[in-house]
C-alpha cells in the first residue's frame, strides 16, 4: 500500500490497462440487490470498533501515530495503518496527505463505513480529495440518491476524458430514468479509443436492463466484449430472453471447466428443462456501477506495478452489491497477494454465506488458511471442498497437499490416489504434479517401489522440474541405487535451478555419498551461503569438511547447527551432533555401522524443498 495523492484513473492509464479482457476469469456469482446483509453489517461495525479500542503502544502528538501508520503501510496490516492514521488526522485535521492515507487503509480494512464518515467530513470542510470524492460518489450510489449523484459527476464527464467519471454518470443517468440519455452517453465513451469492449460490455447490460435484448446480443457478442465468465452469464440470459437456448447452452458448453463452475451449471440446467430464466446480471444501476469498480480493480491489478487503488475499487464494488460473488472473490485475492490471510478469509467466508461452495473460492481459501498457519481449519475446508464436489481432482490435490505438509503421508496418499483417478483421461500435464506429490508421500511412509513409479512418470512428463530431478535422484543416491543416473539428476536440477539451496545440497551430499569428498565442498560452500540458518546444511557442512581434514571447521558448523536448535523430530538429530563433536564423525560412523550391521545413519532432506514446488 502505497501513499496516494492523485487518486483518479485517467483514460490515458486505463487505455493501456484495460486491452479488451475487463474482468477476470473466474467464478461469477449472479448479483441481487446491492442490500447489505445483517451478518456482513454486524461484521462491520464490530471491525470498526475492534480498530477504535485496539490497544497499541503510547503514542505522543503527530509523530508517533504517523510513524506507527507508516510502518503498518509497509507490512500491509490494513487495520494497523487504519487506527494510526486516523490517530493522526486528529492530531493535524487539515492535513488531506494524512487523510487519503487514513481513506486508503480504511477501505483496504474494509471499514467502509468509517472512510463515508471522513469522506464526508473532508467535504464538507472543503477539504475533498479526489479519493474523498470517489468515496462519496459511491456514498450516494449507496443511498439512490441519482438526483444529487448526477450534479456531483456533471455533464461533462465525457468530454474531461476520465473514464470512470463517465461510466458513473451514465448508469446514474439509468437510475434517474433517463434511459436514452443513459444509453448515448455510453455510446459516446466506447467511442473512446482502446476502451471499446470494455464500455460496449457495461452499455449492453445496460440495453437488456431496459429490454433491449437484441441490441444487447449484438454487443454481448463482439469479440473480446463478453468472454469472461460474467459476461458468458449476462449473454447466456439475454439468450433465454430471446428465446435462444439452444444458443446459450451451447455457449455454457464451451467454457473451459465449467464443471467447477456452480452458477453456469446451474444457469445449464434451468436452459435445458425449459425453467423461467431473467435476466439479473444487474438488476439496478447500482449492481452496474459495482461492476464498474470491479471492472477497474480488474484493470489496476494487472499494471505492472499494482497499486493500493485496485483493492479500494474491489472494497467498494463488494460493498455496493454485497451479492456479487465476483467482487467479494477478487477482495480476498488481492489480500491474499498482500499476505493480509485474516481479511482474506472473511471475504471467504461471506462467499459461503451467499449460499453456494465455489470451488475457485474455496480453494483460495484452503490456500489463505494454510499460509496463515491454520492447518485444522484449512483440512476442515478441503474436506468440506471434497464432499461437495467429489469429482473435482483440485480439491483432492488441495487435501492431499495439506496433508502432506503436516507430514501426515500415509493418510495424504488415497487423497492423491482419488485425484489420479480423476484425472486417468487428462492430458499428461495435469497428471505430472499429483504423481510428483504422491510420491513423496509414498516415499515419506515407507513405500518407496510405488514412490519411484510415481517420480519416474512424473519426470517423464515433466522433465524440465528441478525439484522432481532433485527429489529422485537424492532418494536413489541415499540408498545407494543407480548412483549415476541419480548424480546426472541433481546435476541437471542444479542447472534448471542453480540458485536452490536444498538443490545445491543435494548435489554436494551426494558427492559425499559416492566418496567424492573434494567434489562435496563447493556446491555444499554455495548452499550455506544461501542457506546458512538451516541446521541441516550446517551439519553436513560440517561432516564434508571433516572428511576433507578440516577438522576444526567442521566442529564450527556443527555447533552453529546445535546453535540453530534442531530439534528430534526434524531431520537433524542434536544427539549425533554432539556424538560427533565429542568423538569425531568416522567413531559415530563406525559406531552406527556396527549397531546396525550395514550403511551407517545418515540424515535426508530429499524432500527439503517440494513445498516450493509447482502446485503446493
Amino acid at each position: 500500500m502505497d501513499d496516494v495523492t492523485t487518486t483518479r484513473p485517467k483514460l490515458a492509464l486505463l487505455g493501456l490497462l484495460i486491452a479488451g479482457l475487463v474482468l477476470p476469469a473466474f467464478a461469477q456469482d449472479l448479483p441481487q440487490r446491492p442490500e447489505p446483509r445483517p451478518a456482513d453489517l454486524a461484521a462491520e461495525s464490530q471491525a470498526e470498533a475492534q480498530a477504535e479500542t485496539q490497544p497499541g503502544p503510547p503514542m505522543f502528538g503527530l509523530a508517533g501515530p504517523y510513524l506507527a501508520a507508516r510502518m503498518a503501510t509497509v507490512q500491509n496490516d490494513f487495520r494497523a495503518a487504519s487506527r494510526y492514521f486516523a490517530r493522526a488526522v486528529a492530531h493535524d485535521p487539515g492535513d488531506q496527505y494524512l487523510q487519503d492515507n487514513a481513506l486508503i487503509a480504511m477501505i483496504s480494512a474494509g471499514e467502509i463505513a468509517r472512510a463515508v464518515k471522513l469522506a464526508g467530513e473532508m467535504e464538507k470542510d472543503d477539504r475533498e480529495t479526489e479519493l474523498a470524492h470517489l468515496v462519496n460518489r459511491a456514498q450516494l450510489v449507496h443511498q439512490g440518491d441519482w438526483s444529487a449523484l448526477l450534479d456531483e459527476e456533471g455533464a461533462n464527464a465525457t468530454d474531461e476524458g476520465d473514464l470512470l467519471e463517465g461510466m458513473i454518470y451514465a448508469w446514474a443517468l439509468l437510475g434517474a430514468g433517463r434511459a436514452s440519455d443513459a444509453l448515448e452517453e455510453f455510446e459516446k465513451l466506447a467511442g473512446l479509443a482502446g476502451v471499446g469492449p470494455m464500455v460496449n460490455y457495461h452499455l449492453g447490460l445496460a440495453r437488456a436492463m431496459v429490454g433491449d435484448y437484441e441490441g444487447a446480443e449484438t454487443l454481448l457478442s463482439q469479440d473480446q466484449t463478453a468472454t469472461h465468465l460474467l459476461g458468458i452469464i449476462a449473454r447466456a440470459q439475454v439468450l433465454a430472453q430471446l428465446d435462444r437456448r439452444a444458443d446459450a447452452v451451447a455457449l455454457l458448453d464451451g467454457v473451459p471447466g465449467i464443471e467447477a463452475e456452480p452458477q453456469l451449471l446451474m444457469l445449464r440446467e434451468r436452459l435445458q428443462a425449459g425453467a423461467p430464466v431473467a435476466f439479473d446480471v444487474v438488476k439496478a444501476p447500482a449492481d452496474g456501477i459495482a461492476q464498474v469498480f470491479l471492472t477497474f480493480a480488474s484493470a489496476l491489478s494487472g499494471s505492472p506495478d499494482p497499486e493500493p487503488l485496485s483493492l479500494i475499487h474491489a472494497r467498494l464494488a463488494a460493498w455496493l452489491s454485497p451479492d456479487t460473488g465476483e467482487a467479494r472473490l477478487m477482495v480476498a485475492q488481492l489480500l491474499q497477494e498482500r499476505q493480509q490471510f485474516d481479511l482474506a478469509e472473511a471475504e471467504f467466508d461471506a462467499l459461503r454465506r451467499l449460499g453456494e461452495v465455489r470451488p475457485v473460492a474455496e480453494l483460495g481459501r484452503i490456500d489463505a488458511l494454510s499460509r496463515a498457519d491454520r492447518p485444522n481449519e484449512a483440512e476442515r475446508a478441503a474436506l468440506s471442498l471434497t464432499a461437495a464436489y467429489p469429482d473435482l481432482p483440485q480439491a483432492w490435490i488441495a487435501l492431499g497437499d495439506l496433508l502432506r505438509q503436516q507430514e501426515k503421508f500415509a493418510q495424504a496418499v488415497p487423497a492423491y490416489d482419488k485425484a489420479l483417478s480423476l484425472l486417468k483421461d487428462a492430458p499428461a500435464e495435469a497428471r505430472w504434479f499429483p504423481l510428483y506429490a504422491r510420491g513423496i508421500a509414498l516415499e515419506r511412509s515407507g513405500h518407496f517401489e510405488r514412490a519411484e513409479k510415481d517420480l519416474l512418470a512424473a519426470i517423464e512428463i515433466n522433465p524440465e522440474q528441478a525439484s522432481l530431478l532433485n527429489y529422485l535422484g537424492y532418494s536413489w543416491i541415499d540408498r545407494n541405487q543407480n548412483l549415476d543416473r541419480a548424480l546426472e539428476m541433481i546435476k541437471k536440477a542444479v542447472e534448471l535451478s542453480p540458485g536452490d539451496g536444498y538443490i545445491l545440497d543435494s548435489l554436494a551430499w551426494a558427492y559425499y555419498r559416492l566418496g567424492r569428498y573434494d567434489e562435496a565442498v563447493a556446491p555444499m560452500e554455495q548452499a550455506i551461503g544461501t542457506m546458512s540458518s538451516d541446521p541441516l546444511v550446517n551439519d553436513h557442512l560440517g561432516d564434508i569438511y571433516w572428511k576433507v581434514g578440516r577438522h576444526r571447521e567442521a566442529e564450527i558448523q556443527w555447533r552453529r547447527a546445535l546453535s540453530l536448535e534442531p530439534t528430534d523430530s526434524g531431520d537433524v538429530d542434536p544427539d549425533r551432533i554432539r556424538a560427533k563433536l565429542d568423538r569425531g564423525l568416522d567413531t559415530v560412523l563406525a559406531e552406527e555401522e556396527a549397531r546396525e550391521g550395514g550403511r551407517p545413519q545418515q540424515p535426508s532432506h530429499a524432500d527439503a524443498g517440494t513445498d516450493r514446488a509447482q502446485g503446493d
